[in-house]
């Protein structure tokens, strides 16, 4: 990925309950169950976030190598994006 910049999509609602989140996107009218790290990183993308400001936040709150951040954030992004939960930024 490029250091491109993503942000949550406008329609998308999340609550959080035991660690864990669920997430409606009301214009799609779907729904996502995401774990505690997915929270993390979308709690994050209600401002713009590129792929290595969530790497780094990962490796904040949980204690992963900067390998395990970057895949488990490039996937995370790459299926927000699949789904539209997130949108890039400047498209």
């Amino acid at each position: 990925m490029t250091d491109a910049r993503y942000q949550r999509h406008p329609d998308v609602r999340m609550t959080e309950l035991e660690g864990e989140g669920v997430v409606l996107h009301l214009g799609e009218r779907r729904y996502f169950s995401l774990n505690e790290s997915g929270v993390t990183m979308l709690r994050a993308l209600e401002a713009p976030q590129s792929v290595a400001d969530l790497v780094g936040l990962l490796q904040q709150e949980y204690e992963v190598s900067a390998d395990q951040a970057d895949q488990a954030a490039q996937a995370f992004v790459e299926q927000c994006l699949a789904s539209a939960v997130v949108v890039e930024l400047g498209k």
